[in-house]
């Protein structure tokens, strides 16, 4: 889960002042999105065309710790907040159907438009949930290749072929070396007659 091949899901953490759009948002926000690597974040609608879903909160010139929590368990993604200083976690985002594949990097950026606001991570705390899945789960689980989102279409979803085993490699290689030779071998013989060809002709 990156940004940068942009293949992942991106949060994004929004500073800002009130904006009036189609609905009404109040900056900082936290929105959403699964990207596949086909989308862009739209910055001058703050998102909203790709947006799974988001919340408002209000982090700024605060004087003491923010928390974040990210849980991905069964394709269902939840986003929870503690903002108010109480250590007590707040609904923020929850979104089921959300498929990610696996072997992916967790990475965060930042970007700000005009606005000069500071974006401190303190830190990252990574956990792998244990869960308990039926082999057909499991197998679905593994067959994902692109990131997506039930009843949400991506441009060009389509997965990347699986790779060739060391069979078909070996045999690529060796009849593509075969037909080298061959085509060099037929090269050789048409050259040569065209060159007895050439002789007959200035005698």
């Amino acid at each position: 889960m990156d940004k940068e091949r942009r293949i992942c899901m991106g949060m994004a953490w929004q500073s800002g002042t009130q904006r009036i759009g189609c609905s009404q948002r109040v900056f900082p926000y936290i929105s959403a999105m699964v990207n596949n690597g086909s989308l862009s974040y739209d910055h001058e609608r703050d998102g909203r065309p790709t947006e799974l879903g988001g919340c408002t909160a209000i982090v700024r010139n605060l004087h003491y710790d923010t928390f974040l929590v990210i849980r991905y368990v069964k394709r269902h993604l939840t986003i929870m907040m503690d903002i108010d200083g109480k250590h007590e976690w707040r609904d923020c985002i929850e979104v089921p159907g959300v498929r990610l594949p696996r072997g992916y990097y967790f990475g965060t950026s930042s970007i700000t438009g005009d606005l000069s606001d500071n974006h401190d991570i303190i830190s990252l705390k990574l956990f792998e949930l244990t869960v308990e899945r039926t082999p057909e789960e499991e197998k679905l689980h593994r067959d994902v290749f692109l990131p997506s989102v039930d009843n949400m279409k991506l441009p060009e979803m389509t997965a990347p072929l699986p790779p060739l085993s060391g069979l078909a490699l070996f045999l690529i290689v060796f009849f593509s070396l075969v037909f080298s030779v061959f085509a060099i071998v037929i090269g050789i013989i048409l050259y040569n007659k065209w060159q007895e060809q050439s002789r007959k002709r200035f005698y």
